[in-house]
Order: structure tokens, then C-alpha cells, then sequence
């Protein structure tokens, strides 16, 4: 069975957007970035909702060809690429870039694909990853709290039916403040 993780970057007060949509309140750094990078680079398949998707594919296609591009930014254009990617919309009819578009039922085929072999997933997109948690089918929770609050927007954690137990794997701290805190469900 292969492992369902789920990440993002947040603000305390929880949120992976602003009202506005505005997700420029992160603090970056290059540390950070790196980290990102490596985490990405150890997933088999990426699985994002519509909305996450229109971000990444507008800016990572071409990523390592923009003026200034880092080491690191051209690595993560490149493995985001060539990695497989599923993106589940009833309105986006085709993708490039390795990816395959689920119109039907999310929750099915992520049921699917973390019942087959390969390594682990990652989940995108807090609409997409709210239902896959109603489902009880995250693994992992990789949080990376920016020290901002953005007051209302997109939450990180949408309703869940009931609580879920949860371990503390890893903490880490970034510069500017960023913290990762790191969950494996029990």
C-alpha cells in the first residue's frame, strides 16, 4: 500500500490562502526551498485538485527557464515535470506534463492508487486533501507554519467527520521563523 502525504505552507491561524486567494505572505527562504525540493523528489505521484493545479502549471512548466532561476528552482521545475501527476477536475479536459485528468470520483480513485505498488503520494490542494481525510486516507501531515495570520482565506484542515490521532515525527525551524511540524497518523 503506498503512502498518502499530505503538506502545504500556512499561516498560524491556518490557512494555505488568503481571502483574496493571496498565498505571497510566506516567508521564503532558501533552506526552505531546499527542503521542499527534497520532499518533492521523493514522491511517485502527485495529486492535485484544480485550483493547486492552475497555480503550479502556470508558473513550474517553464520554471527553470526564468531569468535568476536558482539551482534549486531549476531542479524542482524539472522533477515537477517529469513527475506523474493526477488532477482531478470536472472542468479541465486535458493536461500536459505528465498528467492525467480524474473528472469521476476522487475519492475512488485515490482509494485505487494508494491501494496499488509504488512509492509514496503526495495529496495537493486543501479542497482535494479535505476529502481525502474525510476518507480516512492520509498517512502523513507535513505542516510548514509561516508566523503570519492572513485572517480568513482557504484553511489547511477542512471539517473533518471526527478527530484523528496523530504522532509527532519531526519538528524543524527555518529561517524567518518558518517551523515544519511533521505527523504520522496512529
Amino acid at each position: 500500500m503506498r503512502k498518502l502525504i499530505y503538506g502545504m505552507n500556512l499561516s498560524v491561524d491556518g490557512y494555505v490562502a488568503a481571502a483574496d486567494g493571496d498565498i505571497n505572505w510566506g516567508v521564503s527562504s532558501d533552506e526552505l526551498f531546499q527542503w521542499w525540493l527534497e520532499q518533492e523528489q521523493a514522491i511517485d505521484l502527485f495529486l492535485y485538485g484544480r485550483g493547486l493545479w492552475e497555480m503550479m502549471s502556470s508558473h513550474w512548466p517553464t520554471g527553470d527557464q526564468r531569468p535568476g532561476a536558482t539551482a534549486a528552482e531549476i531542479e524542482f521545475a524539472r522533477n515537477w515535470r517529469d513527475t506523474p501527476k493526477v488532477v482531478f477536475s470536472s472542468t479541465i479536459g486535458e493536461a500536459d506534463w505528465n498528467t492525467r485528468v480524474v473528472a469521476g470520483d476522487a475519492i475512488a480513485e485515490i482509494t485505487r492508487l494508494k491501494a496499488g505498488d509504488g512509492g509514496p503520494m503526495r495529496v495537493g490542494g486543501a479542497t482535494l486533501a479535505g476529502a481525502a481525510m474525510r476518507a480516512g486516507l492520509v498517512d502523513e501531515y507535513e505542516i510548514v507554519t509561516h508566523p503570519v495570520l492572513v485572517g480568513g482565506g482557504k484553511s489547511f484542515f477542512g471539517t473533518l467527520d471526527g478527530g484523528v490521532n496523530l504522532n509527532l515525527v519531526e519538528t524543524r525551524t527555518f529561517p524567518g521563523g518558518t517551523v515544519l511540524t511533521r505527523y504520522e497518523r496512529r
